[in-house]
């Protein structure tokens, strides 16, 4: 996947050196788009290995609504526990395990009084306007509300995302992400909203298209420098392809909801080996 071989050159070609919140610091690029054709293969690091079960669990996790990490972790999949501490939490008043109006609430119930689920479904809206107005170009979930994104320990970093559905078959998806840790979230974000729009696509009865991410923020941490050049080192692979299986009868938002990784084969996926990185929280 040259894309995303090409991302982290541009940022160590163009990007200037930044603080942070963490204390790490970053070589930090502002401003980036990449494209990644879907009907070409499925967008998957393979220069590292990247946990594709994990990225699944993920976005079911999101697609849920919930916010308790405990949910997650029970998936076997603990890329949140940094954030669910008891020492994070409390800051806000909440449970161990509570991560706040994050992806899973805001995509599900914006506006609500957390943590009743009595905002705007998002998803609903989303799959009602596609299977309703296809030509529509307010296809659009947004992940970024001001009046609580100072009310978790990590407000989104992938902010909004908006389908477009060409000759009413087609179904493309755009990615605004405002904060993106190259080495080791990138590789995530990708293969999530690639995975989205073709579970989007398959209860719609579309095809897909494109993947459009564009980044705010992107940056590589300053204790990734010798892992990105490892990676950088390494000749990509030829990527995988996604079969959905046995989802036939998975359509519509309630199709959506239910899919679960057995309805995900992954065929062809080989990568290099696994590059550890310590995570900044």
């Amino acid at each position: 996947m040259h894309q995303y071989q090409d991302l982290l050159r541009h940022v160590l070609a163009n990007g200037t050196k930044h603080e942070d919140r963490t204390g790490v610091g970053t070589i930090s690029a502002f401003g980036y788009q990449t494209r990644f054709d879907l009907r070409a293969g499925f967008p998957i690091v393979t220069t590292k290995r990247v946990p594709f079960r994990w990225v699944a669990e993920e976005l079911f996790w999101f697609l849920s609504g919930s916010t308790d990490e405990a949910d997650l972790r029970a998936r076997g999949v603990d890329i949140w526990q940094e954030w669910a501490t008891e020492e994070q939490t409390a800051r806000f008043g909440r449970e161990e395990g509570d991560l706040g109006p994050v992806y899973g609430y805001l995509w599900r119930s914006f506006g609500g009084d957390y943590p009743q689920m009595n905002g705007v479904d998002q998803i609903a809206r989303l799959i009602r306007e596609i299977e309703t107005n296809p030509n529509s170009r307010r296809l659009i979930v947004t992940g970024w509300n001001p009046e609580t994104c100072d009310e978790v320990a990590l407000p989104p970093c992938h902010t909004l995302f908006q389908f477009k559905i060409d000759g009413g078959r087609t179904l493309h998806c755009q990615l605004y992400q405002r904060s993106a840790d190259a080495f080791l979230g990138v590789p995530f974000n990708i293969s999530s909203y690639a995975l989205m729009t073709h579970l989007v696509a398959h209860v719609c009865g579309l095809e897909v298209g494109e993947f459009i991410h564009t980044f705010g923020d992107l940056h590589i941490y300053s204790n990734h420098l010798e892992q990105v050049e490892e990676l950088l080192s390494r000749e990509p692979l030829e990527l995988p392809t996604l079969e959905i299986q046995n989802a036939e009868n998975l359509k519509g938002l309630d199709g959506l909801l239910n899919f679960k990784y057995e309805n995900l084969n992954l065929v062809g996926y080989q990568s290099h080996r696994k590059i550890a990185a310590p995570v900044a929280v």
